[in-house]
C-alpha cells in the first residue's frame, strides 16, 4: 500500500511540476523565440519528466485506436537509409493499411527507397533536407516543407546536418488513366479551405484529383475550439501533434495530448477533439481518400 501510494505523489507531483512550467493549461513564455514544432521532440512530460516513474507512460493501444506519447519511442537503424536511426509509430500490425515513423538524419546521411509499389509522403519537422531524383535535379526543404513521391519514383533524402522528419508510405491503389506526380511544397503556400460548421483551419498538402488515394491535412485550433461534429467514417488517420495541447476522445476514451504525440484511429472509431492552453494546436493528419472501401 506504502508503495501504490508513494507513486501516486511521484505521478501527482509530476503533473503539478508540468502545469506550473508549461504543462497543459498553461504555455512556456519563451516560446516565441524557439524554432517552429521544436516541442515535437521537446514535449512538456518529455522522457527526462517520466525517468522517476519506472513502468509509466502516456501510450495507449486499443484495436480501434492509439496513442503513442514521446517517451515510447523506439529507435533504430532503417533499412537502406545511412546513418539514420527511425521509430516506426503507426503500422499494419496494429491495423492499418500505412506506416507513418519518424527519421532522425544525422550528419551525412542518406535515405533508402520505399519498397515497390509505396508511395511516400515526408514532412520536414527540424533542420533541413535535400531532395535529389534521378536526373540529379535537387530541392532544398526546410522546416514546414513536404514532398510526395508516388511509387517506383527514384528519389534520394540527404542532409549534411541534423534534421528530423515524419514519413508517411502505404501501397498505392490504382486507378485507371489517373497516374499522380511527385510533389514539393510547403505549409504557408496552401490557401485556407472552408470548414463548413466548423471554425478550425484546414490546408491539405496534397491535390485532391482521383490520381491520390489520401491526403495530408494541416489543421489548426485556436485555444477553446473544438469540433463540432463527433466524426465517425470509414476513413483511417495517423495524427501527429506539431504544436499546442488539447483533449482527444478516441471511442469511449478521453485522453490529454501534446505536441509530439502522434495517434492512430481505425475505421469508424468515434473521435473528437478540443484544444486547451494558450496557444494554437497545429496537427498534421493522414486521410486516406478518393478510393472506394470495397
Amino acid at each position: 500500500m506504502r508503495t501504490i501510494f508513494g507513486l501516486l505523489l511521484l505521478v501527482l507531483g509530476l503533473f503539478k511540476y508540468a502545469f506550473a512550467q508549461e504543462g497543459f493549461c498553461s504555455a512556456p513564455s519563451e516560446s516565441k523565440s524557439k524554432p517552429l514544432y521544436w516541442k515535437v521532440d521537446n514535449p512538456t512530460l518529455s522522457p527526462i519528466h517520466l525517468q522517476d516513474l519506472p513502468g509509466f507512460t502516456r501510450s495507449v493501444y486499443k484495436s480501434n485506436h492509439a496513442l503513442i506519447s514521446p517517451e515510447s519511442h523506439v529507435y533504430g537503424p532503417l533499412p537502406d537509409w545511412i546513418n539514420t536511426l527511425g521509430t516506426y509509430l503507426i503500422s499494419p500490425e496494429m491495423g492499418s493499411h500505412f506506416v507513418m515513423y519518424l527519421a532522425k538524419l544525422k550528419e551525412n546521411s542518406k535515405s533508402g527507397l520505399p519498397l515497390p509499389g509505396v508511395e511516400r509522403f515526408i514532412f520536414v519537422l527540424q533542420g533541413a533536407v535535400t531532395l535529389t531524383n534521378a536526373t540529379g535535379v535537387s530541392q532544398l526543404l526546410k522546416v514546414d516543407s513536404y514532398a510526395y513521391f508516388p511509387p517506383n519514383f527514384e528519389h534520394s533524402i540527404e542532409c549534411d546536418a541534423p534534421a528530423t522528419i515524419v514519413l508517411i508510405e502505404r501501397r498505392y491503389s490504382p486507378l485507371p488513366n489517373h497516374i499522380p506526380e511527385p510533389l514539393v511544397g510547403s505549409t504557408d503556400k496552401q490557401s485556407l479551405l472552408e470548414t463548413p460548421g466548423e471554425i478550425f483551419e484546414l490546408r491539405k498538402l496534397i491535390p485532391t484529383s482521383l490520381a491520390y488515394d489520401f491526403n495530408i491535412h494541416i489543421m489548426d485550433f485556436q485555444p477553446g475550439e473544438f469540433f463540432n461534429v463527433k466524426e465517425v467514417h470509414y476513413n483511417q488517420h495517423g495524427l501527429l501533434l506539431l504544436e499546442g495541447q488539447g483533449i482527444y476522445r478516441l471511442g469511449d476514451s478521453w485522453y490529454p495530448v501534446q505536441a509530439g504525440d502522434v495517434i492512430w484511429m481505425a475505421p469508424f472509431v468515434p473521435q473528437w477533439y478540443a484544444a486547451l492552453g494558450k496557444t494554437r494546436t497545429r496537427y498534421f493528419i493522414y486521410k486516406d481518400a478518393n478510393r472506394s472501401p470495397l
